[in-house]
């Protein structure tokens, strides 16, 4: 049987835990000039391990769709009534996205739209629609459909006003135009309907934009067909055996289709979404044979404290760092932020730079861990 607390599978707390975990992780350098590799996202074409964190998490936002509603078709809920519940829990997600990227100026005429918790609100709203209101066979038909036409969408079709379609770095500056441009047919969209409320970095092109969030919905819907499949009655053993051999399936196939159509996070590109999938299957896969099967559990309690309070701690932590970063105040004469005077003055005499920017990251994960510590002894767990 699966181990559950409070109706939950713990395999998925764990997993969803650890990917918040290594998301606050790598979001929160002490120094972004001082940090490993692994933990930053590659800088266009490639996968590096931060690049996994988004997909794992739209991934098991996918598992947990399917979990959820089916227990609610199940009992007999209202078609029309969950409808409106997926669709008031996509819009509250959405807002509370803008909302951090507005906080703490609010200055509407230029906050960005899109962002993290942006995508998971329309990745999960089409996602629970398509659970809803098709069987397995025709969600595998629709990411087919859609993995293969974003495909060709951005390497055949040209870019309006440019030209021939590629799927470069959207920096480029036009001397005729005086101006830069956005080469590839993504960039684009994104500036012909949100040209001014885009990545604060670029302003001409965002990373979580609205057409590659097309193949971030099959990434989500991976999720859903795992949902599925856990839900078979297949003992645990074939379970984790088939889970991996799709896995390796589909990340063979990610990296087949790399040599000619690269993975890149920021262009959600097929390949990419085929290789994180099939290592999120990996991941999950382990989790659910140490946890449910040899319960092996005496390392899990941490995930599990971040995992069932997931948006709830992203969201904290988010203005937790604005907080740090805004609040300043005179140091010997000299101005300095709360963030940089206790990063300056408790890690950086104590380690190399390098070193010190990661302490900083794991203390922060570690001090948000033990907010989360009271949350969970107090069974508060906030929903939306």
């Amino acid at each position: 049987m699966i181990e559950k607390i409070s109706n939950r599978l713990i395999s998925l707390d764990v997993f969803r835990g650890a990917t918040i975990a290594l998301m606050i992780l790598v979001n929160n350098p002490g120094d972004w000039g001082n940090v490993y590799p692994p933990l930053l996202h590659a800088k266009w074409n490639g996968c590096t391990p931060t690049d996994l964190v988004f997909p794992f998490f739209l991934f098991i936002v996918g598992v947990s769709v399917t979990l959820s509603l089916t227990k609610r078709k199940e009992r007999g809920d209202d078609l029309y009534k969950l409808v409106l519940q997926i669709f008031r829990r996509s819009f509250l997600i959405f807002f509370i996205g803008v909302f951090l990227n507005a906080f703490p100026d609010f200055n509407l005429s230029e906050v960005r739209i899109l962002g993290v918790l942006q995508r998971i609100a329309l990745v999960y709203f089409f996602i629970s629609l398509i659970f809803l209101f098709t069987e397995w066979k025709t969600q595998v038909i629709i990411s087919a459909i859609l993995l293969l036409g974003y495909w060709a969408l951005i390497t055949l079709v040209p870019v309006p006003g440019i030209g021939m379609p590629n799927i470069s770095q959207p920096t480029i500056y036009d001397p005729i135009l005086q101006k830069e441009i956005a080469p590839n047919i993504v960039a684009w969209l994104d500036n012909k309907l949100l040209a001014g409320h885009l990545w604060r970095s670029t302003k001409i092109w965002d990373p979580e934009g609205l057409l590659s969030t097309l193949p971030a919905i099959v990434t989500g819907l991976f999720g859903v067909l795992l949902g599925k499949f856990l839900r078979t009655k297949l003992d645990e053993f074939n379970k984790i055996i088939w889970i991996f051999f799709t896995a390796n399936i589909l990340i063979f196939t990610g990296l087949l289709w790399d040599l000619v159509f690269p993975m890149n996070k920021s262009l959600w590109t097929s390949s990419y979404v085929l290789f994180t999938a099939g290592l999120a299957l990996h991941f999950f896969a382990m989790c659910y044979w140490l946890i449910d099967v040899k319960k092996i559990d005496c390392w899990i309690k941490p995930f599990v404290v971040y995992g069932t309070n997931a948006i709830t701690v992203y969201t904290l932590s988010w203005i937790g760092g604005t907080f740090l970063r805004r609040v300043k105040f005179d140091f010997y004469g000299t101005e300095t932020s709360l963030r940089n005077f206790l990063y300056d003055n408790l890690f950086k005499p104590f380690f190399s730079p390098i070193n010190a920017s990661l302490a900083w990251a794991i203390f922060y994960v570690l001090f948000w861990l033990g907010i989360m510590w009271i949350f969970y002894k107090k069974k508060i767990f906030l929903k939306i």
